[in-house]
């Protein structure tokens, strides 16, 4: 029972280990959807598979924490990296390739790189590293290749590289290795094909020190070392191919116990003269398999006769010698070489070649290079290398060419004459170069063809005049070139193109021109035109010729891509129907060639139209019909316009829209529902424009930080321009907060609630307005006895009588004489005892709160006195206060219950307890007063008991 423990729980363990990091993956906050990126940007990949990501020169000391989970690519290069921790590339399943170079990198966590387990590249270039650890590598089991080129590496753990399960390419160099042995394991890497270790410390590179018999290595640069000794004793190293000792710093032990030991090399570089001439002779001597081998600063070596010692080698074929310096080439130098088929003699600035039997023997010599010479004409000798396929000339000094310069040369294929000072071709120089395919001159000061293509060019395919001084192009000056694919006669000057210059090229399907003025038929002739780069840069009138003419490329049926760009002054109004005939076309790019604005019908006649990019044009006003023709556009680049609001994308239609660029213009405002209309947008860059940093962008603002789906380029470097309080601050750090109050809900709700208000307001006065107002006044009455009365002052009277000054002549005539006079009470009155020039309220509280009772004389006219209603408010609120009897009420008339509703707690006291009322005493007056006697001598209130002289309620 135990194994089975003992086997399952390290494997529970490590299922929960990864079910814990998967969560960690999936919970872990997942910028692959959310695209407003910090501090890098995605970049928008030709396969919708690849998730392109970019965060160079961005100043970054750490790691970005929002890098896309799903980037199959990543470039950190050029930033201020220090190390590598265990969370920095935590989760990046995905990536393929990843370039952290040019940075100040000196440490890596173990297993930093553990989640990376489909990564095939990475380069970590000129950093600071210093050593490699047994877990540096930990994860990257499917890394092919790997730089570490320019670090300061010294110390390589024995196993560092063993994870490294598929690597084919190591590349050390220039780095601080001393010893080989130290860091051997690498050779023994069975997939490892190519290894760089150029200008390290090795003092020497012996077999002996090597602990193993047998390495896959292919190719091995141990350039710029100060090697002393070369030695191998043993066949370590049956599969290598390629050796690089060139710029080696001190002379060279070559110490090869067997020539097959090195059977397998067939390139080797060599260079500098540190080595002796007799160590490079034993090196060619033990390479004798050897086809390429390249020279470079070997003249004094060359001199004494080094390549005749390398064309010895039967099977050498390619020979390179650059940077030696010769003064001339000539037979004794290359007389042994006539089994050459390539040579390159590059930037040895010679003046002089004049090996012309020496090139006569070499019978299989297909390539010959002469370029960045001093070679002032075509050499003569070359006549004699009638096998030449390709003669590169470029960066010379030839100002003419013969019309016997190349006449023996009737397989060439490829000429190169780029950045020469030819300035004439004649007809007769090409006669012979009926196979030419290539011809390249570029960068030269030719300003006419004198029938230069009328020769015998039928093949040539690919015509390079890029930067030339042509005046004009004439009818039929192409009209023998029927393979042509591709010409470029772009130039810094425009030239004019007479009708029909362009016929006979029915195969073309690329040209770049720059041309002053052109109509329908400067194009004719080219029927398979795909794509047309033209480049405009002379001023002519605004309203030139061209526009009363029919539309210039309505005989480009063909033509996909077309590029527009304008230079210096040059003015023209593009019509409406400039496009016409362009019913193919896919890509447009023009640079200020539509000025200020664009007609709605431009686009009409080109509805495959999937790329669009008008920059540099001062365009402020687009229409969204002018994009109705074009429902495929997929991308729309705008850059370095005038534009201040993108209202025309809300009704274009562009459904397919996926990239739209609209940098350098005036956007200050920016509506996130805009974009609403843009379903397939997933790149946007609003880069330098003049962003307000107000609530009118609060929305906006939040759309870049929480979209799904767009990624905003940069948008965290979008900087505020308005208000001037905020110019510089970051526009996605500015407080939207106080912009969160939507004005249609508030607009609502206030409504809402005033009508509300209306109706409770009428239910109100309908129902409960008496009550209202009632308790208004016992609130009243509340607020003034808080504020007046004095408890704990001796009582100035037994009673306050509260009456209406209708009711004064009874209160004299019948209360004063029986209360005062026979019972001997004394009674407040106030017309007779309140103090003159106080406030009335004032008055009426002390005399409520200075008497025993307060007795209210109850008539119509009493209930309508507002003064009375104030007393007898105050008077029932100490009532309830107090909790004594302190009210007596004396009705003087029959007055019905409706008509006591607004003195609710009136009301309620007559409800509940025994009233005295006058009409009810008649005849009997006398017990009337007895029972006003007994209410003001007592406590309590007067019996609730039937009596002839007393009222009740009756409800």
């Amino acid at each position: 029972m135990m194994l089975p423990l003992k086997i399952t729980e390290p494997v529970r363990g490590s299922c929960s280990l990864s079910l814990v990091l998967l969560l960690v993956c999936l919970l872990h906050h997942n910028p692959a959807f959310a695209f407003s990126l910090k501090n890098c940007t995605i970049l928008n990949p030709e396969n919708v598979n690849d998730v392109i990501v970019t965060c160079e020169y961005r100043d970054l000391a750490a790691f970005p924490n929002d890098i896309p989970k799903n980037a199959t690519s990543l470039d950190l290069s050029s930033n201020n990296l220090r190390a590598i921790t265990g969370r920095d590339l935590r989760c990046l399943s995905k990536l393929q390739a990843m370039a952290i170079k040019h940075n100040v990198i000196s440490q890596i966590d173990d297993g930093a790189f553990a989640d990376l387990g489909e990564l095939t590249y990475l380069d970590m270039e000129d950093n600071n590293l210093r050593g490699l650890s047994d877990d540096t590598f930990h994860g990257l089991s499917k890394l092919i290749s790997l730089s570490l080129v320019m670090n300061f590496i010294s110390h390589i753990s024995p196993m560092a590289f063993q994870p490294l399960l598929s690597i084919q390419t190591i590349l050390l160099g220039d780095n601080l290795l001393h010893h080989v042995a130290d860091f051997a394991s690498v050779f023994k890497l069975p997939t490892l094909n190519h290894l760089l270790l150029e200008n390290n410390k090795f003092t020497s590179f012996e077999s002996d020190e090597l602990p193993f018999d047998t390495s896959n290595l292919s190719s091995l640069m141990l350039a710029m070392n100060a090697l002393s000794k070369f030695s191998l004793q043993k066949d370590v190293f049956p599969r290598l191919w390629s050796l690089d000792l060139s710029d080696v710093s001190s002379d060279v032990e070559w110490d090869v116990a067997d020539k097959s030991f090195l059977r397998g090399v067939t390139s080797l570089t060599l260079g500098g003269t540190r080595i002796s001439f007799d160590s490079y002779r034993a090196m060619l001597q033990t390479t004798g398999s050897l086809q390429t081998l390249s020279l470079a600063n070997m003249r004094q070596w060359i001199e004494k006769g080094l390549i005749d010692a390398a064309c010895q080698i039967p099977s050498l074929r390619t020979l390179e010698v650059k940077f030696s310096n010769l003064e001339n080439v000539d037979d004794n130098l290359l007389r042994r070489c006539s089994q050459l088929t390539d040579l390159s003699l590059f930037a040895n600035n010679l003046p002089v070649v004049s090996c012309e039997h020496s090139l006569r023997s070499m019978t299989q010599l297909r390539s010959l290079r002469l370029s960045s010479n001093q070679i002032s004409e075509v050499p003569l000798a070359i006549r004699g290398a009638s096998t030449l396929e390709v003669l590169d000339l470029s960066d010379n000094l030839i100002r003419e060419l013969e019309c016997d310069a190349f006449v023996h040369l009737t397989r060439l294929t490829e000429l190169n004459l780029n950045g020469n000072h030819i300035s004439n071709l004649q007809g007769c120089v090409f006669q012979t170069l009926s196979h030419l395919e290539v011809l390249n001159i570029e960068q030269n000061t030719i300003f006419t063809f004198d029938n230069t293509f009328k020769a015998n060019l039928q093949s040539l395919k690919y015509l390079k005049m890029h930067n030339n001084a042509l005046l004009q192009l004439k009818q039929g000056d192409f009209r023998n070139l029927s393979s042509l694919r591709l010409l470029d006669l772009e130039s810094e000057t425009s030239f004019k193109i007479d009708h029909g210059a362009f016929e006979g090229l029915d195969s073309l399907q690329t040209l770049s021109v720059s041309i002053r003025v052109y109509d329908k038929e400067v194009f004719r002739g080219l029927p398979q035109i795909v794509n047309l780069t033209l480049h405009l840069s002379f001023k002519v009138n605004q309203q030139n010729s061209q526009q009363n003419d029919e539309p210039p490329f309505s005989h480009l049926s063909h033509l996909k891509r077309l590029t527009i760009k304008v230079y210096d002054q040059y003015r023209s109004i593009p019509t409406p129907d400039q496009l016409k005939g362009l019913r193919a076309l896919e890509s447009l790019v023009t640079e200020g060639f539509f000025r200020k604005s664009l007609h709605p019908d431009t686009f009409k006649y080109t509805p495959l139209l999937k790329h669009l990019q008008v920059i540099n044009s001062d365009l402020s006003h687009l229409t969204p019909e002018l994009f109705w023709p074009i429902p495929n556009l997929q991308t729309l680049d705008l850059t370095n316009n005038k534009i201040r609001s993108l209202d025309f994308l809300v009704t274009a239609n562009l459904h397919a829209l996926s990239l739209l660029t609209l940098s350098e213009n005036g956007l200050s405002v920016i509506s996130q529902t805009v974009f609403q209309s843009l379903p397939a947008l997933t790149y946007l860059d609003l880069t330098d424009n003049p962003l307000t940093c107000e609530c009118s962008n609060s929305g906006f603002n939040q759309w870049v930080q929480s979209n799904n789906q767009t990624q905003v380029v940069n948008g965290h470097q979008y900087t505020c321009a308005f208000p001037v309080s905020q110019q510089g601050q970051m526009f996605l750090d500015f407080d939207v907060q106080s912009c969160w109050v939507d004005a249609s809900f508030v607009c609502f709700i206030s409504s809402s609630c005033l009508v509300v208000l209306t109706l409770l307001a009428s239910f109100i006065y309908h129902f409960l307005r008496w009550q209202l107002a009632y308790a208004y006044y016992l609130f009243l009455a509340f607020l003034y006895d808080k504020k007046r009365r004095r408890r704990g002052k001796p009582l100035q009277y037994d009673a306050f009588v509260s009456y209406n000054v209708h009711d004064e002549a009874w209160v004299c005539e019948e209360m004063l004489p029986v209360l005062e006079g026979q019972q001997g009470w004394r009674l407040c009155l106030h017309h007779r005892d309140f103090q003159p020039g106080k406030p009335i309220v004032d008055n009426i509280t002390d005399a409520i709160y200075g008497s025993r009772r307060t007795i209210c004389v109850i008539s119509q006219h009493y209930l309508q006195s507002e003064w009375c209603s104030r007393e007898i408010q105050m008077a029932s609120f100490r009532l309830f206060d107090e909790q004594e009897d302190v009210l007596i009420l004396l009705f003087l008339e029959d007055i019905p219950a409706m008509q006591l509703s607004p003195y609710y707690r009136m009301r309620s006291v007559v409800k509940r307890r025994t009233y005295l009322s006058w009409p009810q005493a008649g005849r009997h007056p006398g017990i009337f007063w007895e029972n006003v006697r007994r209410a003001l001598k007592t406590c309590d209130a007067p019996a609730e008991n039937m009596h002839p002289l007393a009222g009740y309620n009756q409800e």
